[in-house]
């Protein structure tokens, strides 16, 4: 990078940063970033006769560009706002603030001849099959904290569907988006907007989303959390939702049967009442520059087992495996179980959670559709034991949760060493 470009990149930082922005100022700051980004990274053509035209009509879109009201609580225990540009708009006008800006480490392709068979749910489900496809399971559990499943049973015209409405969402207009769902950041930062957000200092994920809480029955009334447009988003997802948790109920028998333990030794915490299901629909759009920001940044799952489908495009989840960022091999037309911090709770380490993350892609958004299945909050787990002192202490759900929010995001795996024993 040039000096001219490297200064660009150093005085862009403070974009979104001051919490008492304006309106007025926060179209001012959009304009001069706009001056920055193409200093830095398109340097255009002046002498076409279009030039000056054409960048007019890029500064009327630069105007154009909508933002999310973040509110989030400083270090002084003050509720503040802060304004953060929509990433659709930036990735239509193909612009990358500075606070976007993380420099991730570059990830290197999954290994060739690497064990990462998808686990056959069908032959899981049979007593000829089930031994083996239980190995699988541990083998790959034990080296990747994640895996792919195939004949699920998934009705593939319901995740379809849920592909339709999620897309069908995004595509409409910014201002329709907010009219339709709400934003609640103390609420399980449900509804659509930002990601949990910390301070003005914290970098920015180049990414959309929307979060529901779809289990109990009943625990967002009350709340704009489900968009009414498109009208047939909440029977979608909530289908999806209801056949996904018997695959998931089937998985945490599963693995509890993959390290020789009592088969409910992880189901008995899930009441089919009071279990918890949040939903999460990440949009990450096609960015400028996906070397130079992140589309989620590394973390792992606050909950037992996460469920995902994908859509749009492939090669966007990435694992962290022997300090080493790996491309995770996840085709769109098979689903992916992510093992969560719980999951290793109760199992006193013997599955770990990944350490993932999403990144973005130069000319393709990516969307998923993630869901988080975790007891109750006020269920206290157990680590199941091997007869010898167990590494993992007990552990009430809420607790846990709340200390992994607090201190999320996080460089390495902390979160974690709050139900570790020293």
């Amino acid at each position: 990078m040039d000096k001219l470009s490297k200064m660009a990149v150093e005085k862009n930082t403070w974009m979104f940063q001051d919490h008492n922005i304006n309106e007025h100022h926060l179209t001012v700051r959009l304009r001069v970033i706009w001056i920055i980004y193409r200093l830095q990274w398109c340097r255009p053509d002046t002498s076409s006769p279009d030039s000056t035209k054409n960048e007019k009509k890029e500064m009327e879109n630069i105007e154009r560009i909508h933002h999310h009201d973040t509110k989030f609580i400083d270090q002084n225990g003050h509720l503040q706002t802060i304004k953060i540009p929509v990433v659709q708009d930036l990735a239509r006008l193909k612009i990358l603030p500075g606070d976007f800006i993380q420099n991730p480490v570059a990830a290197h392709p999954f290994p060739p001849h690497t064990f990462f068979d998808a686990i056959d749910m069908a032959k899981l489900r049979t007593k000829s099959g089930r031994a083996t496809e239980l190995r699988k399971l541990a083998s790959i559990c034990d080296e990747w904290g994640m895996f792919i499943i195939r004949n699920h049973g998934l009705d593939p015209r319901a995740l379809e569907e849920v592909e339709q409405v999620v897309k069908n969402f995004f595509e409409l207009p910014f201002e329709d988006k907010k009219s339709s769902v709400g934003t609640y950041t103390d609420a399980d930062n449900m509804g659509y907007g930002r990601n949990f957000f910390k301070s003005q200092h914290q970098p920015l994920d180049w990414i959309d989303r929307l979060a529901m809480k779809a289990a109990p029955v009943g625990s967002t009334e009350g709340l704009r959390v489900w968009p009414n447009n498109p009208p047939n988003f909440r029977p979608a997802v909530e289908n999806f939702v209801e056949i996904g948790r018997q695959v998931l109920d089937e998985l945490l028998e599963a693995l509890a049967e993959a390290i020789s333990c009592d088969t409910d030794s992880f189901s008995r915490y899930f009441d089919p009442d009071t279990s918890e299901i949040n939903v999460r629909v990440n949009y990450y759009p096609a960015c400028p520059r996906p070397d130079l920001t992140m589309g989620l940044v590394p973390h792992s799952d606050a909950s037992a087992l996460t469920l995902l489908t994908q859509f749009g495009s492939e090669n966007g989840l990435q694992v962290l495996k022997s300090n080493q960022w790996i491309t995770v091999p996840w085709p769109c037309d098979s689903l992916l179980v992510n093992v969560g911090d719980l999951i290793e709770i109760m199992g006193d380490g013997r599955f770990r959670s990944s350490w993932h993350r999403a990144v973005a892609q130069p000319d393709t958004g990516r969307f998923s559709v993630a869901l988080f299945y975790r007891p109750p909050r006020g269920a206290e787990i157990e680590p199941v034991s091997d007869g010898e002192s167990n590494k993992y202490k007990n552990v009430v759900v809420g607790d846990y949760l709340d200390h992994f929010y607090k201190l999320s995001p996080t460089p390495t795996k902390q979160a974690i060493m709050f139900a570790k024993f020293n």
